[in-house]
């Protein structure tokens, strides 16, 4: 197993997690649920933890496909500089996730505050997870791409139009 495989089963779990983790906690926050805010917190402290294993892998895939057909190094470098960026989120979301477990624990009169935050957190990071998806899709899947041909009319094996009839 190298590291484009260990990259490919580990980095989808950020995105996902924080996903799930925002639709889960955004129900503990409107039925005012310490427990179902919880699992939100610890869903997101995956995340984070999934989101370094992408990161110490990302270089290692990005060695072993960097120089294959249809990969380009800008759309590797496009991928890498917004996966920073989530990674970050995701780091500075699953500390402020344990400040909100320990919050809830302790019936802390911050507690809704820290929800409020790692909501706000969440929200960036799902869209930041939007943008490293579909460039880390773009790496390998060329029809997904924006400057595709994928979107032509014509599909493929069909007869072109030919004004000259």
């Amino acid at each position: 197993m190298n590291d484009a495989h260990l990259h490919m089963i580990f980095n989808h779990f950020p995105i996902i997690g924080t996903i799930f983790g925002l639709g889960i906690l955004l129900t503990g926050i409107l039925t005012k649920n310490n427990s179902i805010k919880n699992v939100s917190y610890v869903l997101f402290i995956i995340a984070a933890i999934t989101a370094f294993i992408s990161m110490t892998t990302g270089e290692g895939a990005e060695e072993l496909v960097e120089d294959m057909p249809s990969v380009g190094n800008k759309i590797i470098h496009e991928h890498e500089e917004i996966a920073e960026k989530l990674a970050l989120v995701l780091y500075v979301l699953g500390a402020v996730s344990i400040l909100g477990l320990y919050t809830n624990s302790k019936i802390h009169s911050k507690a809704k505050l820290v929800s409020f935050v790692v909501a706000v957190i969440a929200i960036a990071g799902v869209v930041l997870g939007k943008f490293v998806g579909t460039s880390g899709g773009e790496i390998r899947h060329t029809e997904i791409r924006a400057d595709s041909n994928a979107g032509n009319s014509n599909s493929e094996g069909a007869k072109p139009e030919n004004d000259n009839d």
